[in-house]
């Protein structure tokens, strides 16, 4: 399936153009840089600061029932985004920079997690500056919660059958700090 709008979100403004860069992490299908872009249907996944660390899900064709009733029973959103108590304030202080690109020259890499790359330099059609980052959230069809703790919920997501990408996760509070006793 073709996409049509692809976008890079940052914390540098003023970007004129994005050149190929190492990837940040292991993929078998990259073959040399890339400019990486995200998919219109996953970029609230990426309306956060860059190191903050999350937990992104939703349902798919494939998903059980069991998770839709674990993971979604109390819920309208199609989509949950879990980030750590911790970083709420780093958020609220943060402005991100959302570039739109042209979509010609990149190639799908990852669908659950909505990845497109480009072996290609690639000049942005516009920029959006978000100052308020929780207010660009909730104005898309995702529910936001916020956990003392990311691990337990990682840990359920990563065991189910929903698509789902566990985002900056060596930035999370360390296993056992943070989660309930009652966990």
């Amino acid at each position: 399936m073709p996409v049509n709008r692809l976008f890079h979100v940052s914390e540098e403004p003023g970007i004129s153009i994005f050149y190929p860069r190492p990837s940040p992490s292991e993929f078998n299908q990259i073959t040399g840089d890339v400019v990486f872009a995200i998919s219109e249907k996953l970029l609230h996944n990426y309306l956060l600061p860059r190191d903050c660390p999350r937990v992104c899900f939703y349902k798919h064709g494939g998903t059980a029932a069991k998770d839709i009733e674990n993971f979604f029973s109390y819920t309208s959103a199609d989509f949950v985004i879990a980030i750590e108590n911790a970083w709420l304030q780093k958020i609220m202080q943060t402005t991100l920079y959302c570039y739109a690109l042209p979509a010609e020259t990149f190639t799908l890499l990852d669908e659950c997690a909505g990845y497109y790359v480009s072996y290609k330099p690639v000049i942005p059609h516009h920029v959006k500056t978000i100052t308020n980052i929780l207010d660009e959230l909730l104005q898309r069809n995702i529910e936001l919660r916020f956990v003392p703790s990311l691990w337990p919920l990682a840990d359920a997501v990563a065991g189910s059958t929903l698509s789902f990408s566990l985002i900056r996760m060596k930035y999370a509070t360390p296993r056992g700090k943070g989660e309930s006793l009652l966990s």
